[in-house]
């Protein structure tokens, strides 16, 4: 392991301790009781369906701009559902089945983020995958609060930390790795097809790899449940 890559393991798991809002029964506000047996009203039906979020593509450029300060943790640290995956309490719509740590022991290797190299060995599938950090800062991805890209905004995310950049941080992982992702789904296709099964490492090794990058691993439910929707489209 480098010396940048140890760096980047102590800025990441070696932060100082987190200091969450207080939540003692004297900061809590009473809530009234409704009564079960009131009606919901036309209005409060129609409040009540869900809105679909919509996640900005683009950084906005009113906050685009360099931690100054010290970074706070206000959120807490998410645990595993029965299927594996991270619930995030305040964004449950964000479903990742690895942690960073879990990322970075799998085996990722970071051209120009913790190495100047960029070394496919230390990939989990032993393949290249991905750009150098000088290609994705040309390419308008790079928030300044988060100067090595998504997996240090995760880090942080994962620890705590929320700010203005997550809903567009966010939307790119369901875009890449969620239940509609275009890498997610791209990879339970070509197993399919192939007639291997989900697991199968020969199938895809440079998409495994991206999806690793972004804190996902195919598990055999989620292979099931969209493997059965392109048998019903008449897809395979």
């Amino acid at each position: 392991m480098t010396v940048k890559c140890k760096e980047l393991l102590q800025d990441t798991f070696n932060m100082p301790k987190r200091k969450l809002a207080d939540s003692s029964s004297d900061g809590m506000k009473k809530v009234k009781k409704s009564n079960p047996k009131t009606k919901a009203t036309k209005e409060d039906k129609t409040s009540s369906k869900k809105v679909k979020k919509s996640y900005p593509k683009l950084i906005e450029e009113n906050t685009n701009a360099e931690q100054t300060e010290h970074i706070k943790f206000t959120a807490k640290i998410p645990t595993k559902n029965k299927k594996g995956e991270l619930v995030f309490q305040d964004h449950p719509e964000f479903l990742p089945n690895m942690t960073p740590k879990e990322v970075l022991q799998a085996g990722k290797s970071y051209s120009g983020v913790s190495s100047p190299t960029y070394d496919e060995k230390v990939n989990t599938y032993k393949v290249k995958c991905g750009g150098s950090l000088e290609m994705w800062e040309s390419s308008g991805w790079i928030h300044k609060q988060d100067p090595y890209g998504w997996f240090q905004w995760y880090c942080r995310f994962y620890q705590g930390r929320r700010s203005a950049d997550d809903e567009r941080q966010i939307g790119r992982w369901l875009r890449c790795a969620g239940i509609q992702g275009r890498w997610r789904n791209n990879l339970i296709s070509k197993c399919v097809k192939s007639g291997c099964g989900f697991d199968n490492v020969g199938i895809s090794p440079v998409v495994r790899q991206t999806l690793q990058h972004w804190g996902y691993r195919l598990t055999r439910e989620d292979f099931d449940v969209y493997a059965k929707k392109m048998k019903k489209k008449g897809l395979v």
